[in-house]
This record gives C-alpha cells, sequence and structure tokens, in this order.
C-alpha cells in the first residue's frame, strides 16, 4: 500500500508545536513513528520526558503505533541513539522528519558567539547527525525520506536571526548535495519552510497573523514528502494559513567580459549584472 503506512518515520522536536502535528498525521496514515522531543525550553535549556510521552500517548490513544525518544539531536551519540531506538523497536528506518529547533534571537551586535553556535548544533548539526546515522539503512534497504525544517528566516532573513537563519540556509545546501546523493537509492530529500504559530513564532509574528496559521495545515504536506508517493527531490515549500508554494533560486543572463574587467567596466554595466528581467532558474555550472 503506498504513502507512509507500515514506515517507520522519526520526527525530531516532536513535543509540541510543528512537530507534534506531523507525529500525529504520520501515525493516523498508518506510519510507525519515533517521537523524539529533548522536553527543554525554546532556547534549548532543560530537558524532560513529558512532552515526547504525551504525543506518545496521544497517538496511542488514537490507535497508532509510536514510541517515545529523549536523545538530545545536537550531538552525534544523542542522533546515534535515537536512529537506534528506530531500529530496536521497530527493526528499520524509513524517513526522518528533522524538525527540532531552538531560539536565540538578537541583534548581531549583541550575539555572542554561544548564541551563534547553538543554534547551529541543533538546526544544522542535528539535521546532519540524524540523517547521517539514518542514511546507510536508507541505501541499505533502496529507499528513504528525509525532510529538512528550513525557514522564510533563512530564505529571505529576519531582524535578529542572523544565526537561526544561517542555520535554516544551510540546511537547504545539504539537501541540494543529498538530493542528488540520494537519487539512485530512492531516497529522496525536501525542506518547508513553515509558517504557524507554535511557541517558537510566539512573540515573533502578531497574534492576529498567527491566529491565521495553525500548524496543522503544514502537517499534510510533510506527510506526502514521507511517503513513497512522493518521487520529487530537492524542493524547497513555503507553507502556511493554507498557502502551499514552492521557492526556487533564480538566476539571469550573464553579462560576459572577454578579459579581465576594470572597476569602471564592472560599473558601467552594473545595472546589466543585477538586471532579473530575463531569469531563469537557477543551474550548477560544475554540473
Amino acid at each position: 500500500m503506498p504513502g507512509v503506512t507500515d514506515r517507520v518515520v522519526i520526527v525530531t522536536g516532536a513535543g509540541g508545536g510543528l512537530g507534534r502535528e506531523y507525529a500525529l498525521l504520520l501515525a493516523g496514515e498508518g506510519a510507525l513513528v519515533v517521537v523524539n522531543d529533548l522536553g527543554g525550553a525554546r532556547d534549548g535549556s532543560g530537558s524532560g520526558h513529558n512532552m515526547a510521552d504525551a504525543v506518545v500517548e496521544e497517538i496511542r490513544a488514537a490507535g497508532g503505533t509510536a514510541v517515545a525518544n529523549y536523545d538530545s539531536v545536537a550531538t552525534e551519540d544523542g542522533a546515534k541513539a535515537l536512529v537506534q531506538t528506530a531500529i530496536d523497536s521497530f527493526g528499520t528506518v524509513h524517513g526522518v522528519v528533522n524538525n527540532a529547533g531552538i531560539l536565540r534571537d538578537m541583534s548581531f551586535v549583541k550575539m555572542t558567539s554561544e548564541a551563534f553556535e547553538a543554534v547551529q548544533r541543533v538546526h544544522l548539526f542535528g539535521s546532519f547527525y540524524v540523517t547521517h546515522a539514518a542514511w546507510p539503512h536508507f541505501r541499505e534497504q533502496g529507499f528513504g525520506r528525509v525532510v529538512m525544517a528550513t525557514s522564510t528566516s533563512g530564505l529571505y532573513g529576519n531582524f535578529g536571526q542572523a544565526n537561526y537563519g544561517a542555520a535554516k540556509l544551510g540546511l537547504v545546501g545539504m539537501m541540494n548535495t543529498l538530493a542528488i546523493e540520494g537519487r539512485k537509492y530512492d531516497i529522496t530529500v525536501n525542506a518547508v519552510a513553515p509558517m504557524a504559530a507554535t511557541r517558537m513564532t510566539a512573540d515573533i509574528a502578531s497574534a492576529e497573523m498567527l491566529e491565521k496559521l495553525p500548524p496543522a495545515q503544514v502537517a499534510p504536506i510533510v506527510g506526502h514528502l514521507m511517503s513513497e508517493d512522493c518521487t520529487d527531490s530537492g524542493m524547497v515549500l513555503v507553507v502556511g494559513g493554507g498557502s502551499v508554494q514552492r521557492a526556487q533560486l533564480f538566476a539571469n543572463q550573464p553579462v560576459f567580459f572577454s578579459e579581465v574587467p576594470t572597476v569602471d567596466q564592472v560599473r558601467e554595466n552594473w545595472s546589466r549584472i543585477t538586471d532579473m528581467s530575463d531569469a531563469r532558474p537557477g543551474v550548477n555550472p560544475a554540473g
């Protein structure tokens, strides 16, 4: 049966918000879900079992199958233990939703190296660690599905989120390469930039706007990307408030110089160099 029926899927940061919605939907569609959550605060401090346990209980009460995991994705050992939970509980792993995240928002002039690195550790390194631990299983069985949680803060920028935006766009770069490397093994890797009312966005957008962005509206897109029905890979989807759109890099036609240009020649041609009126989807010149 197509879809996610009997597929083993790990959802990180699944104790609340978007992760909880992903886990509930996937379990409702027949997936065997590993609900990972450290149980910490929005800034990554603290830990506990209650959040992951509550989602597992919710899934089981609805007739689904799930187990909890409390390891931190910000360490390689934690990520390996998380994937091992899937192996020990269900025998394999078919998909990973890299949803776990923290915030340490502050203007760049006030940003500390610790605040910058902490966000990278969870979002970027965490997604690498978990995906890297699952990847050999995907290759061996000739099937895998990965969803990266990117953000419009990474795609377009947002004040006070240099650390977060750097991590989120870094995930797109990793996705681009993994989509290439996974192609012959039926491993797809896509990214979703969700717009949703969660504790992560509680003080970033207005209450009026957040009211229009229930996290449940994002979950079906993730559910489709995790299924065997979806064979598209390397896509970025911006999702929220009933809207789903694909975002893509575009490039204009190049301006050629027959010799090394002078600064004056660059300045004279600057309007042509930056004109996007003839833009088309970008292609990697390295192949």
